[in-house]
């Protein structure tokens, strides 16, 4: 498939009715802007002396990708060359492309994502495991869109199930204006719904021609009055952390500080952590914790006699 061939699988972030050479030179602008933004450091590659170029050199992502530096090169001038979705996936994996990101990849070339729950490759292992060491307490990696790369076990009951929410989903935002258990949980909802548009428009202003950005602000505004009367203020609000009040419809009320720990440029990703400010929410988030195990373990252990039943079946 070429790279101007609509997909009807594309995710709505790429206009599927642009003609090829348009296509061809988002995609090519999409590439370029995500390389320059990643440091040599952030991939493990040396970053030498005379370094003139911001972020990743192109021949850097043909290696760290496993494609020919030509091949790459004639991607990034729009020239008319085809790609697989098996290439698309290694650019996705090197330009460390967050699952909205990687959506909007695979929708510019006109291809299905083979592997569309791909772990976001700014989540690392080592990363994922200080989630699970963090436990009680409850912790998530959220980007500067507000979406949530990944989250312990804790967090994923503390303002609603997030686990049983598809990724798309996953969004500070999305969740305070249009989900009803999270916005149950927020105590004080009016001045969180405030924050929360005057963070992203405080954010977006470094991310304006970017369609992820402007997908999620379209999708708000289809969907909430409240958002688009908040969004027309043009209000922004900076990044601090504060002694947040939720009130969790298993355990009950909690008082937790809440604290960004950045993990690279500000721009980045961050670890989200809501720390217990008194002995009965440490309690209470302790509880928590346990009744997410018990649902993991009670889902685990379904799994293994569904497992046996088929097996049995044979």
């Amino acid at each position: 498939m070429s790279l101007g061939t609509a997909s009807s699988a594309a995710s709505g972030t790429a206009d599927s009715s642009a003609g090829p050479d348009v296509r061809r030179h988002e995609l090519a602008a999409f590439l370029r802007s995500r390389r320059e933004r990643i440091s040599p450091e952030q991939v493990g590659l040396p970053r030498g002396r005379r370094r003139r170029t911001p972020g990743l050199r192109r021949e850097e992502v043909a290696q760290l990708s496993a494609v020919g530096v030509t091949w790459y090169t004639w991607l990034e001038q729009a020239r008319p060359i085809q790609v697989s979705p098996q290439v698309l996936d290694a650019l996705a994996g090197a330009l460390l492309l967050d699952p909205t990101e990687r959506t909007h990849l695979f929708a510019l070339a006109g291809q299905a994502d083979p592997n569309p729950e791909t772990p976001c490759p700014t989540v690392t292992p080592a990363l994922r495991a200080l989630l699970d060491q963090l436990e009680p307490v409850p912790a998530a990696v959220q980007n500067s869109r507000y979406d949530f790369l990944a989250h312990n076990r804790t967090f994923g009951r503390l303002f609603c199930d997030l686990d049983a929410l598809p990724r798309e989903d996953r969004n500070s935002l999305w969740l305070a204006f249009t989900n009803d258990d999270f916005r149950a949980a927020v105590t004080d909802l009016p001045e969180v719904l405030l924050a929360l548009a005057g963070k992203l428009r405080a954010s977006m202003a470094e991310h304006l021609a970017e369609p992820a950005w402007k997908a999620l602000v379209d999708r708000l505004q289809a969907a909430s009055p409240e958002f688009r009367e908040i969004w027309a203020r043009h209000d922004v609000v900076d990044q601090s952390g504060r002694t947040k009040l939720i009130r969790n419809a298993q355990v009950g009320l909690l008082r937790l500080e809440h604290t960004n720990l950045w993990l690279g440029p500000t721009a980045g990703p961050r670890l989200v952590t809501y720390v217990p400010v008194d002995a009965a929410t440490r309690a209470g988030i302790e509880r928590l914790h346990a009744l997410a195990l018990a649902e993991e373990q009670t889902a685990d252990a379904d799994r293994e006699a569904a497992g046996a039943t088929r097996l049995a079946a044979v």
